[in-house]
């Protein structure tokens, strides 16, 4: 059974506890197609793209999570949005010469770890921004869901170049039958190694750590590359600049080119795309502009 590029869903029988694993691979390596990450920015990439599909497996309405870490150090940004079907993009910013530290309090700096949560149907939008406090991806947003949902949460994650693997655990409201139980499921899963979390599908995972416990393993989702760029939002960014600025360009280059910064896509522009834009906008179209 190929375990790649899924989530699963997983509940303690005696337990109030759920949790979530995922593997990925092909689409990670597509998610790094047009960038040459240095190792340590495309680690700390890859494990964000692993705990946003396990915490975008919470979302009970169609839409999408967004996290974003940002900093004054080398590394400036990471951001990854995962919907509700587990779509997912994201992109690292950093400069170099990265410092000789990359743990990931060092390559940050002093930042906030931004998560935005906005519903489609309603543009509802919710967000929550903390201090980036703990020494890894996973301290940070475990600090980031006791805050918000108040709920014991423990997250695992593993990211190298070929793939991305990672586990969630949450404690759940109500009595447990078995008041140690959270102790020692979490106990268990802290003794999991990366490679395995990388190599082994989920029930040989589950198996290793829980044989002993009733788990009950719900079936798989699939998890895909999913960029929402568009020629028409490309438009609508373009339409903030004045009409002036954009036949510069134009006149300058040729053309205007916009690049995605998630899939590599190029957008490319005219004169004849550009007077369109703003003529339908009311605004007169640069003469000068055309050929």
């Amino acid at each position: 059974m190929n375990d790649k590029d899924k989530i699963y869903r997983f509940l303690f029988d005696n337990a109030n506890i759920r949790g979530e694993i995922t593997s990925i691979s092909d689409v990670w390596q597509q998610m790094q197609t047009n960038h040459h990450y240095p190792e340590p920015i495309r680690r700390y990439l890859g494990e964000v793209v692993a705990a946003s599909v396990l915490l975008s497996a919470t979302l009970k309405f169609e839409g999408s999570m967004t996290i974003q870490a940002s900093g004054d150090g080398a590394l400036t940004l990471l951001v990854i949005e995962c919907r509700n079907d587990f779509g997912v993009r994201g992109v690292a910013k950093y400069q170099e010469p990265l410092p000789e530290d990359t743990d990931i309090k060092s390559l940050l700096g002093d930042g906030n770890l931004i998560i935005t949560i906005e519903q489609a149907k309603t543009q509802e939008r919710y967000q929550g921004i903390v201090a980036l406090e703990g020494n890894s991806i996973a301290d940070f947003l475990e600090g980031y869901l006791e805050r918000s949902e108040q709920l014991e949460t423990r997250i695992f994650l593993a990211a190298d170049e070929l793939a991305l693997g990672g586990l969630l655990l949450q404690q759940l409201p109500g009595q447990n039958e078995d008041d140690d139980s959270w102790e020692r499921v979490t106990h268990l899963a802290s003794t999991i190694k990366n490679e395995e979390l990388l190599q082994l599908d989920a029930q040989e995972i589950l198996h290793r750590l829980y044989h002993e416990e009733e788990v009950r393993l719900f079936d798989p989702e699939s998890v895909y590359f999913k960029c929402s760029c568009s020629r028409e939002k490309v438009t609508n960014m373009l339409r903030s600049i004045s009409h002036q600025e954009a036949s510069a360009i134009i006149k300058e280059q040729g053309n205007i080119s916009v690049d995605c910064e998630f899939c590599g896509k190029t957008y490319q522009f005219d004169a004849v795309d550009i007077g369109s834009i703003y003529s339908e906008h009311g605004h007169t179209v640069d003469q000068s502009t055309k050929h």
